[in-house]
């Protein structure tokens, strides 16, 4: 299992990578693809897909009879990294590309380690416009740091400057530009590049560390992990789940910098899916309220785990340990969804399935992030759980979790698309 999701990893350096990947094995497993411009006829027991901005999918099956609720999971494509503006600038006998940052990031894990590109290039073709993945898979680039004896206090901090410190090395002056080596990579003139969606990319393969290979190292594990772990569940429950509920998954995109764009959690995007199933196989005039009423939705967004040298920074009422099971996540300001209904049904689950399962809250003088589901909620009435897997260094270029909360997070979703979970009445469930 662990080596499907390192696979999704190392396939995945852009959020366009990430979607193309989730069609590939949707794709496998006899999911068909539309399109949104398209005429829908969907048929009982069969599953679709769709994509949105090239770096969004929603996936589903149709259940056998008249679709009495969803099971929904969601979790994102994107990560903090370096947007590319322009090509190359060149200064000091040496070419550089112009970068700003996308989200908010560790600043100082991106120095002095390989680079490359990778994103979605625009091309004009004879039968229109086209777009086409890139990933230059080689060591390109390097942000390097300032050496120690320019900058003597380095070791007591620093304030990094996206515009001074972080403007990536490229070549020599008069080196090929990136243009040249993209148009080279998709063996297209450059002239045919109209625009271009590209970003840093970290080289470092996935790997496994700890004295029993326990704990992984890789880039983006936020949060690609939980996009291939509940990938992997919906693929292996969703012909299993429950006859009148449809199984959705969803990888949304932007959530690192607000969700606020037409593929990310703040839009319609979701809302929209549901409503078109539902108009797209016969049901009754209430249908789409009562499918609403008797829905579910997990946000699997990775969680904090305690930090072994910064203990002092977690909340010690609710330490995370790597290796503890999937995390339940709780925000009194309601950054996450859980509340006692919903975290009661998704312990419910995991008990079920003898998964164990941990409790993420904040310190109560540290304010904490938001994610998937508190955004979906404008558009999608049902309750919700927040939950991840525990990881350190979330935000780094390179970031460490658990094997096996991997494991759990793929065991806890699959049993979650299986159960039969009916809303009884306002906070009343059987779940059998």
């Amino acid at each position: 299992m662990i080596d499907k999701i390192f696979e999704y990893l190392q396939k995945s350096p852009s959020p366009y990578h990430a979607a193309a990947t989730a069609a590939v094995w949707l794709d496998a497993a006899g999911y068909t693809r539309l399109e949104e411009a398209d005429f829908w006829n969907l048929e009982p027991g069969k599953g679709y897909y769709i994509t949105r901005n090239n770096s969004a999918v929603i996936a589903w099956r149709v259940p056998a009879h008249a679709i009495g609720g969803w099971r929904i999971t969601a979790s994102h494509s994107d990560s903090p990294s370096w947007k590319i503006k322009t090509d190359t600038v060149e200064n000091d006998g040496c070419r550089r590309l112009s970068v700003e940052g996308y989200g908010g990031m560790i600043m100082s894990s991106w120095l002095d380690r390989p680079l490359t590109v990778a994103g979605r290039v625009m091309l004009r073709t004879p039968d229109g416009l086209q777009t086409r993945l890139v990933h230059l898979d080689r060591d390109l680039l390097v942000i390097p740091s300032l050496a120690i004896h320019m900058q003597r206090d380095i070791n007591k901090g620093h304030a990094y400057n996206p515009q001074v410190d972080m403007q990536p090395l490229w070549g020599a002056a008069g080196s090929r530009t990136l243009t040249d080596l993209i148009a080279e990579e998709l063996n297209v003139s450059a002239q045919d590049i109209l625009d271009t969606d590209l970003q840093l990319v970290t080289r470092q393969a996935p790997c496994f560390v700890g004295a029993d290979r326990e704990f992984f190292m890789a880039p983006r594990i936020d949060d690609l992990e939980c996009a291939a772990a509940t990938l992997l569940a919906f693929l292996d429950a969703a012909p299993d789940c429950d006859s009148s509920c449809a199984p959705v998954w969803a990888l949304l995109d932007n959530e690192e910098v607000g969700s606020g764009t037409r593929q990310g959690a703040a839009s319609r995007f979701m809302r929209d899916v549901l409503d078109r199933i539902l108009d797209a196989v016969p049901h009754s005039a209430q249908a789409m309220h009562r499918a609403m009423a008797n829905s579910f939705l997990l946000s699997a967004d990775n969680a904090h785990a305690t930090h072994p040298n910064f203990a002092a920074k977690s909340d010690p009422c609710a330490p995370v340990r790597l290796g503890g099971g999937v995390v339940l996540k709780y925000n009194a300001s309601q950054k996450y969804t859980t509340n006692a209904i919903s975290g009661a049904v998704f312990r419910a689950v995991c008990e079920k399935a003898n998964v164990p399962v941990q409790v993420f809250t904040n310190r109560a003088d540290e304010p904490g992030g938001s994610t998937l589901g508190n955004l979906q909620s404008q558009t999608l009435p049902i309750p919700m759980a927040d939950i991840g897997c525990a990881q350190l260094a979330m935000h780094s270029a390179v970031e460490t979790a658990a094997v096996s909360d991997a494991e759990a997070m793929v065991n806890a979703v699959s049993a979650y698309y299986r159960v039969h979970l009916r809303a009884l009445a306002d906070g009343t469930y059987t779940l059998a």
